[in-house]
């Protein structure tokens, strides 16, 4: 019965046991965390295309609401956008936008709730000249 303890012939079912378990944590973390990075990817894109409307009009106004409401439905998210500033940008002067959007990436079915901003900043510069 003592050799039987002692021999070590079983010994390679315990680490693959273990490393199969690991693996399958990693992967579901993976599952978890992956959107949130496809989300921080359309949130930066939502930036750019609303300050590039707005280089373009000259403005912050309805060409960039219209805009914005297009982005909208083209994504499916929503969310909250700030200009530096509204009305008419002059030739060259800067205009920002700040768009931020709150995404949760709780972990393995709810044991874990995890809050997460995403947040895009983009600039740049009107192309109108207003008289």
């Amino acid at each position: 019965m003592l050799k039987i303890l002692k021999s070590k012939q079983g010994e390679g079912y315990i680490d693959v046991a273990i490393l199969v378990l690991c693996a399958m944590l990693v992967i579901a973390l993976a599952v978890r965390v992956f959107p949130a990075y496809i989300i921080k990817q359309q949130v930066d894109t939502f930036a750019t295309e609303l300050v590039r409307e707005a280089e373009i009009a000259g403005r912050v106004g309805s060409e960039t609401s219209n805009r914005e409401l297009l982005l909208r439905e083209k994504t499916g998210i929503t969310p909250t956008v700030k200009w530096s500033k509204s009305g008419r940008i002059q030739l060259n002067e800067e205009i920002t936008v700040t768009v931020t959007f709150g995404t949760n990436i709780g972990l393995f079915g709810g044991f874990g709730s995890f809050p997460v901003t995403l947040r895009a900043d983009a600039a740049g510069k009107s192309e109108v000249y207003w008289k």
